[in-house]
């Protein structure tokens, strides 16, 4: 893609084809880089996510995929890894396009991680109990794991084919079918997916690509041939899709925000810890829902810990996204670098002592924000409260551990979060104590086979491992005679 293209689809993919819209609407990708459209894809209707719901329902009961093995399944996901694997530069591109992330980023993260996610995925497929036998005293069963249904996948822009492959890998493993809704930020990804879903040889209507816009996409949430929704996204929207779920008791996964604390004991080692969150609180532009942006510090090394991040964010370079060079590159949107810079001027009126950015950097065009740095925020501020989703982070200080793990959980969400000490023991017990679903020590990744997910605000139920294919199984038990049980273990 050149700057100034506009590379147009006129099709979605739905039931194998690539099938006409029902209506004329469009939906613009806009670059963040030169603010012009680069891009057009169909505006999906309500006939539309029919149309698709229909299509996976069909494929669920009456096409191959009804009566596929695991091992079938895993084979056609292997196929896509690969494939996603022979066209990860394509795909750089086309996200760093998209939603401005640095290229050099995208093609580390935006494109690795997808591949780790799906093949952790079929390892834990592998070992998982999709049927096994129960006894006791009163009986014995066969329980079977089955599908769970046709399952809607709403994916958000700021990871898009990762967080695709979060829906789309799991269900296909358990054998459901799944209607996808990209972002309307982010849409053109999926289309190269959809493309690489059928050269890999995807049954028609086992998967369905529908963008669309906010009326629409609740429209799917609650249509009723979805047994189950996989979410990832705002806080705000997750409520409003768990209230549309709720209404016809169909399953919900929701892996929301989070307002991440990153706790630094007294004897860290401050040279890993700043270098830890170079990517930790900064990669993707600060559009992460796990980054730590709420830095829980000694009162005794703010100071010095401040001067360490700065010398550290002076070798990140800002510009355009495209050149391999650059670590921040611009926000998604103007409306995004709006809110971001709505928090800025909160943390400014609230007190907060800003030490770093603040502003715009000296560039042309582009929705860029600086790198900002907040020093001495009480926990109980708006940018130490809200999840900002741009470069910024709080620096609080605290007088004691005590006090630190009670300023970490002092927030309505609990999704993220990190340690960092030379004691190892001492920071497992403070990890213990922190409430979220996933704690980093000394900057340590938990892998794509520890289940991932939040507390309160942050969401419910969990992706990744074993935990991340339960949501897209129902349990089903059948009494059997003794004299059988045993061969059907």
């Amino acid at each position: 893609m050149t700057e100034g293209a506009v590379s147009s689809h006129d099709r979605l993919y739905i039931g194998g084809d690539w099938a006409a819209p029902a209506g004329d609407d469009r939906i613009e990708v806009v670059s963040p880089v030169t603010e012009e459209v680069i891009a057009t894809v169909p505006a999906g209707s309500r006939m539309d996510i029919d149309r698709a719901v229909a299509a996976a329902h069909a494929a669920l009961i009456s096409n191959p995929w009804a009566s596929t093995t695991l091992e079938d399944r895993i084979a056609l996901l292997e196929r896509l890894r690969d494939l996603l694997v022979k066209h990860s530069d394509e795909l750089a591109q086309v996200i760093t396009e998209e939603m401005g992330c640095p290229i050099s980023q995208s093609r580390a993260i935006q494109v690795v991680n997808p591949v780790r996610i799906l093949e952790g995925y079929i390892e834990a497929a592998r070992q998982y109990p999709f049927r096994s036998v129960r006894r006791s005293e009163h009986g014995q069963a066969l329980v079977l794991r089955e599908p769970v249904g046709v399952v809607a996948g709403v994916v958000p822009w700021n990871v898009p084919l990762s967080l695709t492959m979060q829906k789309l890998v799991p269900a296909l493993l358990t054998g459901c079918t799944i209607v996808l809704k990209p972002s309307p930020e982010t849409p053109l990804d999926a289309y190269v997916v959809a493309r690489l879903l059928e050269e890999a040889g995807c049954p028609p209507g086992v998967v369905n690509i529908v963008p669309a816009d906010r009326d629409v996409s609740e429209y799917l949430i609650s249509h009723p041939g979805v047994a189950k929704v996989t979410f990832t996204g705002s806080s705000a929207a997750g409520r409003r899709i768990a209230e549309l779920c709720g209404q016809d008791l169909r399953r919900v996964t929701l892996e929301l925000g989070g307002k991440s604390a990153a706790v630094v004991l007294p004897d860290a080692d401050l040279d890993l810890t700043v270098e830890a969150l170079r990517l930790g609180s900064f990669r993707n532009n600060g559009q992460i829902c796990t980054l730590k942006t709420r830095l829980v510090v000694p009162a005794g090394l703010q100071d010095e810990f401040i001067d360490r991040l700065g010398g550290m964010l002076d070798t990140m370079v800002i510009g355009d996204p495209r050149d391999t060079s650059t670590q921040i590159g611009p926000l998604v949107s103007e409306r995004q670098r709006t809110q971001v810079e709505g928090y800025i001027e909160a943390g400014l009126a609230e007190g907060g002592r800003l030490v770093r950015g603040g502003g715009r950097p000296d560039i042309d065009r582009g929705w860029f924000v600086e790198p900002t740095v907040f020093a001495d925020v009480d926990p109980d501020a708006t940018i130490a409260q809200r999840e900002i989703f741009g470069p910024v982070v709080a620096v609080i200080p605290y007088a004691h551990e005590e006090e630190a793990i009670a300023i970490a959980n002092n927030s309505t969400y609990g999704l993220n979060g990190a340690v960092f000490t030379t004691d190892l023991e001492r920071g497992l017990g403070v990890a213990r104590r922190m409430e979220t679903g996933t704690v980093e020590l000394n900057g340590s990744p938990a892998g794509f086979q520890a289940p991932m997910g939040g507390v309160k605000y942050s969401g419910v139920g969990r992706e990744f491992g074993r935990e991340g294919l339960d949501p897209f199984v129902e349990l089903k038990s059948i009494g059997v005679p003794p004299a059988i049980a045993d061969s059907l273990a």
